[in-house]
């Protein structure tokens, strides 16, 4: 898996870089057809809000492309908020993906 974390107005710091590595670890524990990893982290100002940040990342696995994105006063909780959709949106694509056609099996176990 190619893993890219590169940051927008703002310094990828090593805590910040490992931090979002073990997040995304969760996502490889659930489907591990992932080939490439992007991830952008920015830091928005804005004038009705003193900072925003932003956490979007891309996904390519096998079969289709995924993409997330959240927005948080921190960018740790932000991060924590990406990739549970993250989660959810890959064993979605699982699940997809497997076979469930089970149903001639239990049609001939009760003839």
């Amino acid at each position: 898996m190619n893993l890219t974390i590169s940051g927008h107005h703002l310094e990828v710091t090593p805590a910040l870089r490992s931090y979002v590595t073990t997040k995304l670890d969760r996502i490889t524990r659930h489907f591990d057809q992932v080939v490439d990893v992007k991830v952008l982290l920015t830091v928005e100002k804005q004038k009705e809000k003193d900072k925003r940040q932003r956490a979007e990342c891309n996904i390519h696995v096998k079969g289709s492309d995924l993409f997330a994105e959240s927005a948080h006063e921190d960018l740790y909780a932000a991060v924590d908020e990406l990739v549970d959709k993250l989660d959810r949106k890959v064993v979605r694509h699982k699940d997809r993906l497997q076979d469930h056609h089970h149903e001639s099996g239990k049609r001939m176990m009760s003839a």
